[in-house]
């Protein structure tokens, strides 16, 4: 299994390849653990992530995001392809 930092990276970088940005934001919300989502912002996707949340969040995040997509096309590395099928 790869590195937690290096799975976020391939999953960042296959967003950018679906042309939806990334962005780490500082959600504070009172009493709640926001870790973050995707959004559609006129007309542009976009996937926030919470700059306190985990590695682990981060990515639950992203392959949930990534996962509304069709990713039949694009070359994704078997172990990350894996998590999103």
């Amino acid at each position: 299994m790869m590195q937690e930092e290096t799975l976020l990276q391939h999953l960042e970088e296959l967003a950018g390849k679906l042309e939806i940005f990334v962005r780490d934001e500082n959600i504070s919300m009172d009493e709640t653990s926001v870790t973050g989502g995707l959004c559609r912002v006129e007309g542009q996707y976009i996937v926030i992530l919470n700059s306190k949340a985990n590695v682990e969040d981060k990515i639950q995040v992203m392959i949930k995001a990534l996962q509304q997509f069709n990713l039949d096309d694009i070359y994704i590395k078997p172990a990350v392809r894996q998590l999103l099928e």
